[in-house]
């Protein structure tokens, strides 16, 4: 009976401890969470910003700390390229010397940051580490950048869409115009065979339409004297570099 005892009294005795390890653990996981984008593309020279959000059961204090480090493809070495407690401090040595910029807001849980003048060497992981005592234990998210030039598929993608929002509404204006036109000249036809005489209404329309061809021409003139204006004033400016000393024509 007594050896019985023994083991479940020693097993009494771990109830306590692995309740609190089961405390902690879940204190661990809830504590403080963070988040932020697996992958991440950009392009050379555009502004890439780096999004890390984070969730404390603690209220935002002078003491939270912000951390985002830099590791470059096939390396093990990382490098710090800012910190923040109260103000930010970007790096102020290394690749991303001037280059990053704090974008977040610690009150609403955002840790973000941008990259300025992005270049391919700028590929490789970025982690985000947060801490905001007593929440100082935490995952540590991790953004693959890529950073790439843009190519002529995305230009052209660019052009098609100027196209569809310039191009095809003219097109169809000056379709329906043309088509108005035509109707209008296929009447007067059947009416001038036919020995029609115009009543007073349809001579007024004549007289709009003829108005109407006037402010075309009157237009497309206008937009030929730029056209020449433009063409006499780069004369000019090439008959001055002619005469400093350039090249003549």
């Amino acid at each position: 009976m007594q050896q019985s005892g023994v083991p479940g009294s020693r097993g009494c005795a771990l109830c306590p401890l692995l309740g609190v390890l089961f405390f902690q653990g879940v204190y661990v996981v809830f504590s403080l969470e963070i988040k932020a984008d697996a992958h991440v593309r950009g392009y050379v020279g555009e502004n890439i910003k780096l999004r890390c959000t984070f969730k404390s059961s603690s209220s935002v204090t002078d003491k939270l700390t912000i951390d985002w480090t830099y590791r470059p493809p096939s390396s093990s070495r990382t490098e710090s390229i800012f910190h923040y407690q109260s103000f930010q401090y970007p790096t102020t040595a290394g690749t991303f010397r001037d280059r990053i910029s704090w974008v977040g807001d610690v009150y609403k849980g955002d840790a973000s940051i941008s990259i300025s003048n992005p270049t391919m060497k700028d590929n490789g992981t970025f982690s985000c580490a947060v801490k905001n005592p007593p929440d100082v234990h935490h995952n540590i998210p991790a953004t693959e950048l890529t950073v790439t030039e843009r190519g002529f598929g995305t230009m052209l993608s660019s052009v098609a869409l100027l196209s569809i929002l310039v191009f095809i509404p003219s097109t169809v204006v000056v379709i329906l115009l043309l088509v108005r036109m035509g109707r209008k000249s296929a009447g007067l036809k059947k009416r001038s065979k036919s020995g029609y005489k115009k009543s007073s209404i349809e001579v007024s329309d004549d007289t709009d339409q003829e108005g109407d061809d006037c402010m075309a021409k009157l237009c497309v003139r206008c937009a030929e004297c730029v056209v020449v204006r433009d063409h006499d004033r780069n004369t000019v400016h090439l008959g001055d570099f002619s005469n400093n000393g350039g090249f003549r024509l």
